[in-house]
């Protein structure tokens, strides 16, 4: 059973963090990623046998669908199920666009449950704030001592009083409301609650730390954009026991109101109904817009073609047939660098791509440039009919801000800041074993909260893999005008003498690089 296995790694969390096991971390986040493709291919093998000759037989088809949502009525993870459930059919069918009759659907409006309890415990103030912020943490009972609670629990109280005077104007509130679960990511783990005033909610979040001298809480979170990065598209995904799972992105809902529920439900690991919920929001959207689809702004992908929808906050990326030159990747080793992304620690700055495979869209909600290059560059991925865009395989992110467009449009100071944190997020991507091998400034993005993220994975490798070398001196003149090297250059090979070349951006910011990052 996919679920039961998936909460049992999932719960091996809490003695990880106990233990401080951070490689076993590692370990168990790989392993849950890649239990729902493995017993997917056991029951589609097995289902393939004893059906027989009768596998791709659609009315018996519509009679197990049938019978299947009759058996998950009651679960409490229906939603999954339904989608587990889509997921076995289309192999079984190879189906293209959506089949209703075979397939759990629903593109119309729905409810998110409004997170209360069971899933939550409420607190108020009896005597002190910093009473009640001690109490939420007794609660959360590890096999590991606090270091300072109360330490821990004053500094929260200041914390929180300072910043609901400052968000509310008064420090006064209804109750706080923490999530029974703790959320679990690497070496930290986040209790997760809101504090209410009447209607109003703002997030109350608390990263704890494991260190040599017991639990600490590293920080307290109270802003919705605080938040947001803690569960940010480019993190890799929680280990959550979730009982409830709608009622967990319910919750997440509430306090990160322009968070897309498909990506709480990624967020806290089930990435497979998160696609579901994201293909269901752009249906909708496409239901309720007339825009069209359009080629994406910035420079051109040498192995990609990447086109968005202006009205929708999404981009979707194509491989191509044939990649530009000097790229001498090929398709399948493409797709396993996207792989390792998805099996890797994103350290907030790498964004987490979605894979898709046999959609269908309306060939009147493209623009004609873009079926043109789409018929150019990626004839083996995409058929276009006189009403249809069929589309065999492709990848959806998060739209960014292109880097070399930001630094372009952007005042010096944005273009400044964003500049130093292309630094720094090579150097995150570094410390996480991530060498991006391509450091053109058009393959980083910059979020909404200003954070610079990489999100073009073609030439990615792991940075134990790069052999760093010395640029040999030239031997003759001639050799120093040469286009090409004049020794023996490795497929991993790496000159760090070259790197000033990808910084390709004007004097003043170029000089902003040198003074953070030249060391």
């Amino acid at each position: 059973d996919y679920h039961s296995e998936f909460k049992a790694v999932t719960r091996r969390a809490q003695e990880r963090f106990e233990r401080r096991e951070w490689s076993k971390w590692q370990d168990d986040a790989v392993e849950r990623l890649e239990i729902r493709e493995q017993v997917l291919h056991r029951l589609v093998a097995g289902l393939r046998i004893m059906l027989d000759g009768y596998a791709d037989n659609h009315g018996l088809w519509v009679g197990i669908k049938e019978a299947y949502a009759r058996l998950i009525n009651q679960r409490r993870d229906v939603e999954l199920a339904e989608t587990f459930y889509n997921s076995v059919t289309r192999r079984m069918l190879t189906t293209v666009g959506v089949d209703q009759s075979l397939e759990f659907v629903w593109f119309g409006a729905t409810t998110i449950p409004t997170g209360n309890t069971p899933v939550l415990r409420i607190y108020s103030q009896v005597s002190t704030l910093d009473a009640m912020i001690e109490a939420i943490l007794r609660d959360y009972a590890f096999a590991v001592p606090y270091r300072d609670l109360e330490g821990d629990a004053s500094r929260v109280a200041r914390v929180m009083e300072g910043y609901l005077c400052c968000f509310w104007d008064t420090s006064d509130f209804d109750a706080v409301e923490m999530l029974r679960s703790v959320f679990y990511r690497n070496k930290g783990a986040y209790l997760v609650g809101r504090v209410r005033k009447r209607n109003r909610v703002i997030p109350i979040i608390l990263p704890l730390l494991n260190t040599d001298a017991g639990i600490v809480v590293d920080a307290a979170l109270f802003s919705e954009e605080e938040a947001s990065v803690v569960f940010s598209f480019t993190r890799s995904y929680f280990h959550v026991d979730a009982e409830i799972p709608g009622d967990l992105v319910g919750f997440l809902k509430s306090i990160l109101p322009l968070k897309p529920v498909a990506e709480l439900y990624i967020a806290i690991g089930y990435n497979k109904h998160g696609k579901t919920e994201r293909y269901r929001a752009l249906y909708r959207h496409l239901d309720n817009s007339n825009d069209k689809f359009e080629i994406a702004r910035g420079a051109k992908g040498m192995v990609m073609t990447v086109f968005t929808l202006p009205s929708y906050d999404m981009v979707f990326k194509i491989i191509k047939d044939r990649f530009a030159y000097p790229k001498t990747s090929t398709r399948a080793q493409v797709m396993d660098r996207y792989r390792l992304v998805f099996k890797h620690d994103r350290v907030g700055r790498m964004v987490d791509a979605q894979e898709f495979e046999g959609l269908s869209f309306s060939r009147d909600r493209f623009q004609p440039d873009l079926l043109a290059e789409l018929q150019e560059v990626a004839a083996n991925t995409v058929t276009i009919t006189d009403d249809e865009v069929i589309i065999k395989h492709l990848y959806t992110e998060r739209r960014l801000y292109p880097l070399d467009l930001f630094i372009k449009e952007m005042s010096f100071e944005k273009s400044k800041a964003a500049i130093v944190d292309y630094g720094n997020a090579i150097a995150d991507l570094a410390a996480a074993n991530i060498f991006p091998g391509d450091l053109f400034i058009k393959n980083f993005g910059v979020t909404r909260h200003g954070r610079v993220v990489f999100y073009d994975y073609d030439e990615l490798c792991l940075l134990t893999e790069c052999n760093f070398r010395v640029m040999p001196a030239a031997r003759t003149y001639e050799d120093e005008l040469s286009d090409q090297p004049w020794f023996a250059v490795a497929e991993n090979d790496i000159f760090p003498e070259e790197f000033r070349r990808f910084l390709w951006f004007p004097a003043p910011l170029r000089k902003v690089m040198e003074e953070h990052h030249s060391r």
